[in-house]
C-alpha cells in the first residue's frame, strides 16, 4: 500500500490515528475522513493482501458500503445468493432456506464477494479525503496514553527506522493477535469455540452442476461448507480431523478427496486451488474495548466462527458505530461520555452474534450418532417453523442495548434498531436511499402533524417529513412509524434510532 498523501512530519498531531488497514481500519479511515478528521492510518504491508478471507456481508453491511462511497462499485464485484441448505453426511437434503435474490432497495440479503478486491475499492476511495494520510509498509512497534500526547505511536518505517505519531485518540483494527489489545492489558474472554478447519479457495473454468447457494454439511465426523463465490471461484470449509493438517490436501488431487460430491465430473486441469490453508475458528470478546483515547475494534475486539458470515461484518459496524461518536466529541458537538456508548452497545451485540455462530457450529458438528440421527429427524421439521426460518433467514441483526445514547424512555419496538432502509425522491426527482438524504448528522424522521415547536434543544434541527400518501418508500417509513407506535423517530449517522416519541408530544 503506498501513502496516499505526504506522510506527517515526526512530531505533527492528528485527530486519530488508525491501526490496521483491514477492511475494518480503512472503513474507519473513511468514515472520519468523512467527518473532515485528520487521519493517519498505520498498515504493515505495502499493498492490499492477495488472499480471499471474509466473502459474505449482509444488506445492513452492504448498506455501510453505501455510506462508505463505494456502493455501486461493489455491486460489479458481488453476486447475491439464494440462501443456505443443511445436508448430512451423505450429502442427502436435510432443509433448504430460501432467500430473495433482490429486495425492494436493490441491496440483496446476502452477498458473496471477493476480500481484495473490496479493499482495492477501500483504499482508492480513501483518496478522496486529503485529510486521511495512509502509511503503508510501517509497523507498529509500541502505543503509549501517558505522555504529553493523549496518544503516542512508536512505528518503524520499511526502512527500519522509528518514527512517533501523535494524536488525540487511536483505533486499533489490528487483528485477532492486536499488539494494542496486549499492550494496554485489555484482555480477552474464550467463550468456548475452538475447531480446526482447512479453508479451500479454488477456481474452476467449468460450471459447477450445484444449487446456487451455501450447503452446511452438518456431520459429526466431518462437517463442511461449500458456497460460490463468484463467476468462477468456489470456497470449500472442512473440519479436519485428529493428526491432519492443510498440507495433506495441498493440490488438487489430495483436495478431491474433500470437495469430491460437487466436482467428480470436472476434470483436475479445469481446477485451480488459490489458497488451501488452516484456520483455528474460536469464539471470543475483548474483556474491554476502551483504554482512554484508544478503542478496539474489529477483530481486535472479537473473534466469531465464520458460520453465519458476519466476522468481517461485525467490524464495519464497529466502525460505524464509533467514527460518527468519535467526530462528535473531537469537534466539541457532542459530550464525551458519548464515547461510553461504543462499547456499551457494540460488545453485546457482537457476542449475542458470536454466540449465533457458535450455535450454528454445534447444529452442524455437535453430538454423536445419536445426534445424527436427531438431525435427520428435527432438521427437516424445523424447516417449516416460523421462528427457525425468520432465525436463519432475516438479516436484521439485534437492537443495540439502550445506555448513554440510546434512550431507554424509547419504545421497545424501535429502540436501538436501524432505520428501515427505503428509496426516497431525490432533490432532482431520482429514487435515493434514504441515507444518502440524510447525511452525516442526526435526524428526526417524522410523521405530518409533528410539533416543531416543541422539539427540545436536545434533539437535532435536521428534520424529515414522511409522506404516508407518497412514494412506496415514504409509505413504509410511515406504516413503519405507526405499527411502532410513534410520531417520530431520531436517527444518528449510524441509522440507529436513539429516540423517539408519539406525534404530539416530543422529549
Amino acid at each position: 500500500m503506498t501513502a496516499a498523501h505526504s506522510p506527517t512530519p515526526a512530531g505533527a498531531a492528528r485527530d486519530v490515528l488508525v491501526i490496521g488497514g483491514g477492511p475494518t481500519g480503512l472503513a474507519a479511515a473513511t468514515l472520519l475522513g468523512q467527518h473532515g478528521l485528520r487521519v493517519t492510518l498505520v498498515e504493515r504491508h505495502h499493498d492490499v493482501y492477495p488472499l480471499p478471507r471474509a466473502v459474505h456481508l449482509d444488506d445492513e453491511v452492504y448498506r455501510i458500503l453505501h455510506q462508505l462511497g463505494i456502493g455501486e462499485e461493489f455491486a460489479a464485484h458481488t453476486r447475491p445468493t439464494s440462501g443456505l441448505r443443511l445436508v448430512d453426511g451423505g450429502h442427502r437434503e436435510l432443509a433448504t432456506f430460501t432467500r430473495e435474490r433482490t429486495t425492494t432497495t436493490g441491496l440483496p440479503q446476502a452477498n458473496m464477494f471477493d476480500q481484495p478486491a473490496l479493499e482495492r475499492l477501500l483504499r482508492a476511495n480513501l483518496a478522496r479525503f486529503p485529510a486521511v494520510q495512509v502509511l503503508g509498509g510501517h509497523e507498529l512497534l509500541h502505543l503509549d496514553t501517558g505522555g504529553a500526547h493523549p496518544v503516542t505511536a512508536r512505528v518503524q518505517r520499511p526502512d527500519g527506522t522509528a518514527i512517533d505519531l501523535h494524536a488525540s485518540c487511536a483505533v486499533a483494527c489490528d487483528g485477532a493477535n492486536s499488539t494494542v489489545r496486549r499492550q494496554l492489558a485489555l484482555g480477552i474472554d474464550d467463550l468456548g469455540f475452538a475447531q480446526r478447519w482447512l479453508v479451500a479457495d479454488v477456481r474452476c473454468t467449468l460450471e459447477l452442476d450445484t444449487w446456487d447457494g451455501v450447503y452446511q454439511v452438518c456431520d459429526t465426523r466431518r462437517a463442511g461448507t461449500y458456497m460460490r463465490i463468484g463467476p468462477d471461484r468456489y470456497r470449500w470449509e472442512f473440519q479436519l480431523l485428529d493428526g491432519e493438517s492443510a498440507t495433506d490436501f495441498a493440490g488438487v488431487p489430495a483436495l478431491r478427496r474433500l470437495i469430491a460430491p460437487w466436482v467428480r465430473a470436472i476434470p483436475d486441469e479445469r481446477l485451480s486451488v488459490l489458497r488451501c490453508a488452516e484456520y483455528t475458528f474460536r469464539a471470543r470478546v475483548a474483556r474491554r474495548w476502551r483504554a482512554g483515547p484508544v478503542f478496539l475494534a474489529g477483530d481486535a475486539a472479537h473473534v466469531t466462527p465464520p458460520f453465519i458470515g458476519q466476522g468481517m461484518g461485525a467490524g464495519l459496524r464497529d466502525a460505524h458505530n464509533l467514527a460518527w461518536k468519535v467526530a462528535a466529541v473531537l469537534r466539541g458537538q457532542a459530550d464525551p461520555v458519548l464515547l461510553d456508548s461504543y462499547e456499551a452497545e457494540r460488545k453485546p451485540h457482537a457476542t449475542a452474534m458470536i454466540r449465533r455462530a457458535r450455535a450454528m457450529g454445534q447444529v452442524m458438528t455437535g453430538g454423536g450418532r445419536i445426534a445424527t440421527l436427531a438431525r435427520r429427524r428435527i432438521v427437516p421439521a424445523l424447516a417449516h417453523s416460523r421462528t427457525v426460518r425468520r432465525t436463519l433467514l432475516d438479516s436484521r441483526t439485534p437492537a443495540l442495548a439502550p445506555g448513554p445514547r440510546i434512550r431507554r424512555s424509547t419504545p421497545r419496538a424501535v429502540r436501538g434498531m436501524l432505520l428501515p432502509l427505503v428509496r426516497l425522491p431525490g432533490p432532482d426527482g431520482q429514487l435515493l436511499l434514504v441515507d444518502r438524504i440524510l447525511g452525516d448528522r442526526s435526524t428526526i424522521v417524522a410523521l405530518p402533524g409533528v410539533d416543531l415547536a416543541a422539539v427540545p434543544g436536545a434533539l437535532p434541527p435536521a428534520w424529515l417529513t414522511v409522506d404516508p400518501d407518497g412514494g412506496e418508500g415514504e409509505r413504509r417509513l410511515a406504516r413503519w412509524l405507526r405499527e411502532a407506535g410513534v410520531g417520530w423517530v431520531r436517527v444518528d449517522p449510524d441509522r440507529v434510532i436513539s429516540a423517539a416519541g408519539p406525534a404530539g408530544v416530543l422529549g
